[in-house]
């Protein structure tokens, strides 16, 4: 993670400087941010390799935070978040976050899950161009294009796309995309994939609609129908 900038969006000094020290420790540089009103503007300044962020902040919740980010960059989003029911989890992945982690956490935990999300952020060494239909996918530049306009991706929907792409007609369980996207597994992950596949469909239905792209497969999982 040498050189990698992380913002850390908090406001608990403690924790903050936790997370700073650790994340410094691997090499990273980090900028911190207490107040989800100042998020936008800092970022249309400098752009930083991740975000971790918490939902509770003064100004505005990290949630608004994000759907704001959303608007205009893909930019890599750990939420941070003491609410531990499953429907905050979910909204925080539905607006587009790529991954959670809940209060109280181990620091190495989240180091762990920041190396993981920045490693599927990273282009790939090869181009490697799938194509399905009017969907061309490039590897190396994580470009998407459905008849030559843009596909805005996360980092999470376009492993997703890449996995189902590479593997047209093969139905795929939570599971599966879970540990060859995410690179890891944890207690309930698999659930989220539903979110980030319903996120998924919708873009690509703004650009292709009426086509079901990608179909679920009852009690199973998922598939990339042959165009």
């Amino acid at each position: 993670m040498n050189s990698k900038h992380i913002l850390i969006v908090e406001d608990e000094d403690k924790i903050a400087a936790l997370l700073k020290d650790y994340l410094e420790a691997q090499g990273c540089s980090v900028s911190r941010l207490n107040r989800g009103d100042e998020v936008v503007s800092f970022l249309k300044q400098k752009l930083p390799d991740l975000i971790l962020l918490d939902i509770m902040l003064p100004g505005m919740d990290g949630m608004d935070v994000c759907r704001d980010i959303r608007k205009f960059s893909t930019v890599p989003i750990i939420m941070i978040t003491a609410r531990v029911e499953e429907i905050d989890r979910l909204l925080g992945l539905e607006l587009g976050a790529d991954d959670y982690v809940c209060k109280p956490f181990s620091p190495r935990e989240v180091v762990a899950r920041v190396k993981a999300v920045l490693r599927r952020a990273q282009p790939a060494v090869k181009d490697v161009v799938l194509k399905a239909g009017s969907i061309v996918l490039h590897e190396d530049t994580r470009n998407v294009t459905i008849g030559g306009r843009e596909l805005r991706l996360t980092p999470n929907e376009f492993g997703l796309l890449r996995l189902l792409m590479a593997n047209p007609g093969r139905v795929f369980s939570r599971g599966e995309l879970v540990s060859r996207v995410q690179g890891y597994d944890y207690e309930g992950y698999d659930r989220t994939v539903d979110t980030h596949i319903k996120n998924l469909r919708r873009k690509i239905s703004a650009l292709l609609p009426g086509k079901e792209i990608i179909s679920s497969i009852y009690g199973v999982g998922y598939r990339l129908n042959e165009p």
